[in-house]
């Protein structure tokens, strides 16, 4: 082998050793998304408001008990040369009984995870495009994103290779049905 065939290899791992060594302002978020690091400032008061009225709904109304944690990163896979990418989606719910918050680690791998939750600010290109991608890649099953820009919720499901297979796209103020281990209509009525 050539040192040019070494060459994507080493930079990914200079990138991923790089990203991990940040110091980020309290409250601002970094992420590497598909070779980008990408920080965001902390969020807005709606932005948390559409957070709490989803997370409060798939608490109370899920068929399965479901924790919630919107601080942990996800190590997930990526594609190609890049390093791993490493995500913090706005909302992670998984079973209770799996107990996937514990441990010390800051980062924490996708296995188990029932569904992602973005809600657009910043860069909601992201959050459409190379997020999505990111969680599919990762075998999350579902993906739930609130386009504060276009006033809909869209869930994402059926992850296969780079990109979900399925999705369901309704205007904010009308229900998105959630599957198994959720099966309940998520009442967006008081995202308006």
């Amino acid at each position: 082998m050539t040192a040019m065939a070494h060459e994507p290899l080493l930079q990914a791992d200079v990138l991923l050793e790089g990203f991990l060594a940040l110091d980020t302002p309290e409250g601002f978020r970094a992420e590497l998304v598909e070779g980008e690091i990408v920080v965001t400032p902390p969020p807005d008061g709606d932005h948390e408001d559409y957070i709490n009225l989803i997370t409060k709904q798939v608490i109370r109304r899920s068929r399965t008990d479901m924790d919630f944690s919107g601080n942990k990163g996800l190590r997930l896979r990526s594609g190609g040369a890049c390093p791993k990418d490493h995500a913090i989606p706005d909302g992670t719910f998984a079973p209770t009984e799996l107990r996937l918050y514990r441990g010390a680690d800051s980062w924490m791998p996708c296995d188990g995870v029932a569904m992602v939750l973005e809600v657009t600010s910043t860069k909601p290109q992201a959050d459409r495009d190379a997020k999505r991608r990111c969680y599919a890649r990762g075998g999350i099953p579902l993906y739930l994103l609130v386009d504060r820009e276009a006033s809909s919720i869209t869930l994402f499901g059926d992850p296969e290779g780079d990109d979900y297979r399925e999705h369901c796209t309704r205007p904010l103020g009308k229900p998105l049905p959630l599957p198994e281990p959720f099966a309940f209509d998520l009442d967006t009525a008081d995202f308006l």
